[in-house]
């Protein structure tokens, strides 16, 4: 990533021509480099996850929002380019626990425990009821490595089961980080339309000014999907800043739906059973492999499985 660059004029103006990724993390400052800014455009992202998912209406809802601050926190939280961030939270509700991993290098994936639980809409707005399916009867808990390589986890007491108000709580309360969260998603026609998180973090130095002006336009800009619609992810960053001076980084992070599964993770899971196990297995006719984080199915022939087997004959050798 570049540093961000100087400019002036409107932002959909100034990078009206900057070639942005289908999905990609945007970085900014604003406030003289006292805010600093991190934004996701995450549909396609969402809707693949959707798709692999087989997700319900409100559990693609919950699921895309916990995508999107997993990428984000990656961001905030940390230390290098591919540092990774896996966000679990579990409120007691139908969907069951949700767990997404996001890295700020782009690459995100993710499952909840009941796709196909649902729920309708609110009677009170007639938006989604993500915080009913979720639930607010637990908590939500956050993975990190630290500089020494060692993982770290901090969790606190779910708010609203709306999962930005509770990542939003807990980057004050765990991390410290005075902060404002946005996270959205929009369905239209049976599909994911848009979808993607805002985090604006206020730095040493902020001036009381300068968060009074942010929470105003915090208040002024809503939805954030309403801001996806209208004019995208530029357009939210733009909104949240406004009259603040945003200098927004000259090159997007392309992000994707990006699983660390393979065949050979697949089979090398079949070590941990023993061989008359692996042996049932043979002899009927493989062994499936389900991979939770993205849907995908690994069918293991027996003279894959039997090759485990001679494998660990001639390690003992």
């Amino acid at each position: 990533m570049t540093d961000p660059a100087v400019h002036s004029g409107s932002v959909t103006d100034r990078y009206a021509d900057l070639p942005l990724p289908a999905s990609s993390i945007l970085r900014a400052t604003a406030a003289g480099g006292t805010l600093r800014l991190v934004g996701i455009e995450a549909s396609r992202i969402v809707e693949e996850a959707r798709l692999r998912h087989h997700l319900s209406k409100t559990a693609t809802a919950a699921l895309g929002r916990a995508l999107a601050a997993s990428a984000l926190l990656a961001v905030v939280l940390g230390k290098r380019t591919d540092a990774r961030v896996s966000l679990r939270i579990e409120g007691g509700g139908p969907v069951g626990w949700i767990v997404a991993e996001g890295s700020a290098d782009g690459r995100l994936r993710g499952y909840v425990r009941q796709p196909g639980a649902d729920l309708p809409p609110r009677a009170s707005d007639g938006k989604l009821d993500v915080s009913g399916i979720v639930g607010t009867d637990g908590e939500i808990a956050v993975t990190r490595l630290l500089a020494n390589g060692e993982p770290y986890t901090g969790s606190v007491r779910l708010q609203s089961g709306e999962i930005a108000e509770d990542v939003s709580f807990y980057l004050g309360a765990s991390e410290q980080i005075p902060n404002a969260v946005l996270l959205g998603v929009y369905e239209e026609g049976g599909r994911v339309a848009h979808a993607g998180g805002l985090i604006i973090q206020a730095m040493p130095g902020v001036s009381d000014e300068t968060l009074g002006r942010l929470e105003a336009n915090i208040r002024a800009l809503g939805l954030l999907t309403d801001q996806l619609r209208a004019g995208g992810l530029l357009a939210a960053l733009e909104a949240a800043a406004q009259g603040l001076d945003l200098q927004l980084a000259t090159e997007a992070q392309p992000a994707h739906f990006s699983c660390r599964c393979s065949r050979g993770k697949a089979l090398d899971s079949l070590k941990f059973f023993d061989a008359n196990e692996r042996q049932e297995m043979i002899e009927e006719g493989g062994q499936n492999v389900h991979c939770h984080w993205c849907g995908e199915n690994y069918h293991l022939s027996p003279a894959e499985i039997a090759a485990l087997d001679a494998e660990e004959r001639r390690a003992q050798a």
